[in-house]
């Protein structure tokens, strides 16, 4: 396993729409494995492929380890069956959107199909939380932010804050 470097807002590769698996092989393990160090390191609760460069549906998220206890979940190929018609508002945060956060109102249920670890088809019915994450992160696979959701003047704020920030590590020499 390995930490991966995350991308963060602006970066061109963080809108590309990412590309299906065709088979969860141990290189998409060996991938999902270091997407999951990466994750807890940072720390967060949820990556996308994308997020450290790599234009694959993949997605790993733990909800849980807030609490101390570990609950990975993998998720490969995910779709998104069907969605509630009630909304429910999370204050979102983003590893490739640091320091910035916004209420977000999503679908409160969604039910996705998609592949495991080991390249077994599943279903999860998700709610409250969980069926944030998983939205949030399945945005990512579609080449979306979660401050797309945000008003055009909030989300240009944002994005020169983040620029600013960015020149400002670019420029630190050691």
């Amino acid at each position: 396993m390995a930490l991966r470097q995350i991308l963060t807002e602006p970066n061109s590769i963080l809108r590309q729409k990412s590309l299906p698996v065709d088979l969860v092989d141990e290189n998409i393990q060996s991938l999902m494995d270091d997407m999951l160090e990466t994750m807890y390191g940072a720390p967060g609760i949820g990556l996308a492929a994308i997020q450290i460069g790599i234009p694959k549906r993949v997605i790993v998220l733990d909800i849980d380890q807030k609490e101390g206890k570990k609950n990975p979940i993998f998720l490969v190929n995910p779709e998104i069956i069907q969605k509630s018609k009630n909304l429910s508002t999370y204050e979102e945060g983003c590893l490739s959107v640091p320091g910035q956060f916004a209420e977000i109102d999503r679908p409160d249920k969604c039910n996705i199909k998609y592949l495991d670890y080991y390249g077994v088809k599943k279903e999860i019915n998700a709610e409250g939380m969980l069926a944030t994450c998983i939205q949030h992160e399945m945005d990512h696979l579609e080449g979306i932010l979660f401050i797309d959701y945000l008003s055009k003047l909030k989300k240009t704020m944002i994005v020169k804050k983040l620029s600013k920030q960015k020149k400002a590590l670019e420029r630190i020499v050691v």
